[in-house]
Formats: C-alpha cells, structure tokens, sequence
C-alpha cells in the first residue's frame, strides 16, 4: 500500500493520513462532469464493488453539522444517523455549509482532513471489508484504507445508516 501521496494529489486527507502514520492507497481517475453520481462513478471507472467505495454526506443533526458515511449504492437513512449521534432530527446539511465546514468540494468531500473536526458515523458494512475507498478530498481521487483506520483517523463510531 502506497504511504506517500503521488505528485498531483496531496490533499488534506492525504496528508492527515500520512501524518497518523496509516497507509493508504490512492486512485485517481478522470471525472466526468456529467455523472450523475460522483460516487458510482468512482465505484464504476475504477472497477471496485460498490458497497465498497463509501460517500461522505454532511447532516444536520438537532442544528448541528455532522457526516454520515455509506456505501454509493445505499441512502442515508435520517433518522438512524440522528439516533447514533444521540439526536432527535437529522436533515440534509447545506452544501455550501458543507464546503465552507469541510474545506472540500461537493463530490470531493472526504471524511478525512476536513477544516474542522465533525461528529462522524460510519455505516457498519465498512467493517465486512478488509478496504474500503472514500474520497480523497478532490472529485476524480479516492483513497483505499481499512475500516480500522477510518474509523480511527476520524474518530467515528459505527452504525447502521444506511438503507
């Protein structure tokens, strides 16, 4: 597994990673602007599973921001990742909210190296998986890492959000 960012692709996730001293792995492909899903997209052009590659989606959980990360082919269930943050509602947070808390774009939000530190839940299929990709912190990259060190690079708990 690749330690070291490649030339062109050192993002804060990137380096948060290499800074924890936990490898990773990094493809790159090219984006296509007219995918209608920035994560099945990452999970088609680079040949994985799709309940392998997992998105990073912003919530608002009883008005404050937090990530729920699932697999691409899966939604998001509200209510389960307001209750594993021990919270009554949770609602779609604002992408520009999004961007401006994270430091990334949308559809390269990476649940690693963002801005500032949220509340994080990872859907507990990640941990079936001896890898699982996420977004490396620009659209067109992801990052391959296990389970165990996403969820301790991001201080996650687990549970079951997805649907």
């Amino acid at each position: 597994m690749a330690k070291s960012k490649q030339a062109g692709q050192g993002t804060p996730a990137t380096v948060a990673l290499i800074k924890a001293g936990l490898p990773f792995t990094t493809h790159a492909y090219e984006h296509d602007p007219a995918a209608k899903s920035y994560g099945l997209e990452a999970a088609e052009v680079l040949g994985l599973p799709a309940e392998q590659v997992f998105k990073t989606l912003l919530v608002e959980v009883d008005g404050k921001l937090a990530v729920g990360v699932v697999p691409v082919d899966r939604q998001l269930d509200l209510k389960a990742v307001a209750a594993a943050l021990d919270g009554k509602k949770a609602v779609m947070a604002d992408p520009a909210a999004a961007e401006r808390t994270t430091g990334y774009v949308v559809g390269g939000i990476s649940p690693i190296g963002q801005k500032r530190r949220l509340p994080t839940v990872v859907d507990t299929t990640a941990t079936q998986y001896p890898t699982v990709y996420v977004s490396g912190g620009r659209r067109g990259l992801d990052l391959g890492l296990t389970p165990t060190d996403l969820i301790t690079v991001t201080t996650a708990r687990t549970a079951a959000i997805a649907r």
